[in-house]
């Protein structure tokens, strides 16, 4: 039997004790043609009204990730609980590949759920676990299950069970409210961290997922913060003249790169975070901003006007060579690796706006991802399977979500205001 809950979920969950939630709802705006048929039964209860559906929330998980297509329950002939009372003839006459049954019951002050996927062609079971939550960890429990679902079938493992940062921005004028949130990968269980008057840009987790990094204008010119999640606690990290931006952790969390204009145009540089010393890595009359980490730490992407517009450039810590990685179209900008360290995650523009587009690093293919029109900031699924980022809907801002093939996505939207700036998280256990 495995225990959900962790001393790291639980500080997550304990950031303030009286917190205003903005949750993000999940709309479907783009299945994949290739989607894996999968039907998730209904989880017996035993007849208790519980607070979450369970396997509502795996079937919805699976579904937005772009590789499965549930199967509706009012096409499910039957409802087993368990591998046992599976007939699997009529699984396959639905054309279902996977099938996942389970029960949830009272365990003490909390639930035991228990769950089984079955693989439906070839009549065998392929998993089966006893999970343990908390009354309200039902949620966790389900994205814990929609993991190992995710891992088994696929063999990459899922992130259903991380978290997304972004901030809100509300009223007009003098009155405009602005407030960092994190929340589940889904947009729920949604906890302000930091609530302003002024502008909150560029969030960005630490590799431990115990921090975030990003910049505030409560002093009324920017600044560099790294905040405690777990405790609320925070310092400021940079307060230079001028530009202080864009915030991104190194691998090893020791690190954090930046655009700072204090000694002239804004370029990257580096801060060792425990001695709080500055390493320049530009030199250049261009601006140089948006710096991203490789995954094995040795290099670092910026966004730079050198060669006449925004492209994107890759500077080797060792060597110190710089290499231009964009050259399709005029607009490159905000790479972002992909976590192999084989692709790239932009924003393109092209005739049709800005949009998400994915680089290939050795044959510099480009191929757009998205088809809104006002898309920025994007973050990649430390999976890589998503990148979730910025853009509208309406009037109004929302977070966008597109699967690293382009086949799938989806948006999520808030009843409070425009949303921006989100930034994915690491696996968190």
């Amino acid at each position: 039997m495995k225990a959900l809950t962790t001393a790291l979920l639980s500080a997550m969950l304990l950031i303030f004790s009286t917190l205003a939630q903005a949750n993000l709802t999940i709309e479907i705006t783009r299945g994949s043609d290739r989607a894996t048929p999968i039907a998730v039964v209904p989880f017996a209860a035993d007849g208790e009204s519980l607070p979450e559906d369970v396997a509502q929330i795996v079937s919805d998980n699976l579904e937005r990730s772009g590789f499965f297509e549930p199967l509706e329950r009012g096409a499910m002939y039957d409802q087993p609980t368990s591998s046992e009372e599976v007939g699997y003839g009529q699984w396959r006459a639905l054309d279902v590949r996977y099938l996942v049954v389970g029960r949830v019951a009272r365990e003490g002050e909390g639930y035991r759920i228990r769950y089984e996927l079955m693989d439906v062609s070839g009549s065998r079971r392929m998993l089966g676990e006893t999970v343990t939550a908390s009354s309200n960890e039902l949620r966790g429990g389900a994205h814990y299950i929609s993991d190992q679902i995710f891992e088994a079938i696929t063999g990459i493992r899922g992130a259903f069970s991380t978290r997304i940062a972004y901030v809100t921005a509300q009223g007009a004028g003098d009155d405009m409210q602005f407030a960092l949130y994190v929340a589940d990968a889904d947009g729920r269980n949604s906890q302000q961290v930091l609530n302003s008057r002024e502008p909150i840009l560029s969030p960005a987790w630490s590799p431990d997922g115990r921090k975030l990094a990003y910049v505030s204008f409560e002093t009324e010119r920017p600044a560099i913060y790294i905040q405690e999640l777990s405790s609320g606690q925070r310092v400021r990290a940079t307060a230079f003249e001028g530009v202080n931006g864009a915030p991104a952790w190194s691998p090893d969390g020791r690190k954090l790169a930046m655009s700072l204009s204090k000694d002239g145009q804004p370029e990257i540089y580096v801060m060792d975070v425990a001695e709080r010393s500055f390493e320049r890595i530009t030199n250049s009359s261009s601006i140089d901003t948006e710096p991203a980490w490789a995954p094995d730490g040795r290099s670092l992407l910026f966004t730079s006007d050198r060669s006449g517009g925004p492209q994107i450039y890759r500077h080797d810590l060792g060597s110190g060579q710089v290499e231009r990685l964009t050259f399709t179209g005029n607009y490159n900008a905000r790479g972002r690796f992909a976590p192999d360290g084989q692709s790239l995650f932009l924003v393109h523009r092209s005739n049709n706006g800005y949009q998400i587009a994915r680089q290939d690093l050795e044959s510099s293919r480009l191929v757009v991802l998205s088809d809104s029109h006002w898309d920025e900031s994007p973050s990649v699924a430390p999976n890589g399977t998503m990148v979730i980022f910025a853009t509208r809907q309406g009037n109004s801002g929302v977070l966008g979500a597109v699967s690293a093939d382009g086949r799938a996505s989806y948006r999520l939207p808030s009843a409070q205001g425009d949303v921006r700036e989100p930034a994915w998280s690491p696996f968190l256990n």
